[in-house]
């Protein structure tokens, strides 16, 4: 049995994998701003915790939930991601900061909240965008949302090699389309190939056993873009 932390954990791909990582007997501690989507699920290992991942009194909540009552975290998946459809013109730096606060910083707050529960045999799994990998298929009006990504690639690759001696283990995957709200929301009409289920079994499955073979890396995991 593991311990998951899982943020962004009220809609998507974040509820499915609540629910399969419950299904497998592992204990999930499930963060979002909204957590009646998970209470309605009714999974007795499971805690859904009101988190705003960019507010630092709710990051110290994590904390004080982690250190009272598991004392342990086996697997971080940083999850939660806000997206800008907007042209660049159109966009304004308090709405890039915004953006910046949930995809970078916030997931920055909350390793550095969980880092000190987590071991050698820990596994931190960042969910970036195929739009955020150097040399992709970019988009008009995503420059926020796109840039940020890149950011989270980028720190997750220095953290892997800061903490290579004494663990956890870092990973970063660039999902492309994923039938989700927030691609209805970058792109109105759009019928992805995968279904966030679909997604969901594979992060799952991957924060579980890649690192083991894997630290530091980037993987892109898509068949279309979008």
């Amino acid at each position: 049995m593991k311990h998951i932390v899982i943020t962004g954990a009220s809609r998507g791909i974040g509820l499915e994998m609540v629910k399969l990582f419950s299904n497998s007997g592992h204990k999930v501690l499930a963060l979002s701003r909204n957590i009646q989507p998970v209470k309605e699920l009714g999974l007795e290992n499971v805690t859904a915790l009101s988190c705003d991942i960019t507010n630092e009194a709710s990051l110290q909540e994590v904390d004080g939930f982690i250190q009272s009552k598991w004392e342990r975290v086996d697997v971080l998946i940083n999850n939660a991601g806000a997206i800008l459809n907007k042209s660049f013109k159109e966009s304004s730096i308090a709405e890039f900061k915004r953006i910046y606060d949930t995809n970078v910083f916030g997931v920055v707050g909350l390793i550095q909240q969980v880092l000190p529960f987590m071991g050698k045999a820990g596994h931190v799994v960042n969910i970036s965008s195929m739009g955020g990998v150097q040399g992709s298929v970019k988009f008009p009006g995503l420059s926020a949302y796109s840039s940020s990504k890149g950011a989270l690639i980028s720190l997750t690759e220095m953290l892997a090699e800061e903490y290579k001696e004494h663990g956890p283990s870092f990973n970063v995957l660039a999902l492309g389309a994923v039938q989700t709200e927030m691609l209805e929301e970058a792109f109105p009409g759009y019928k992805a190939p995968l279904k966030a289920a679909e997604m969901a079994q594979y992060i799952v499955d991957f924060s579980l056993t890649a690192n083991k073979y894997y630290n530091g890396k980037l993987l892109q995991v898509s068949n279309s873009t979008p």
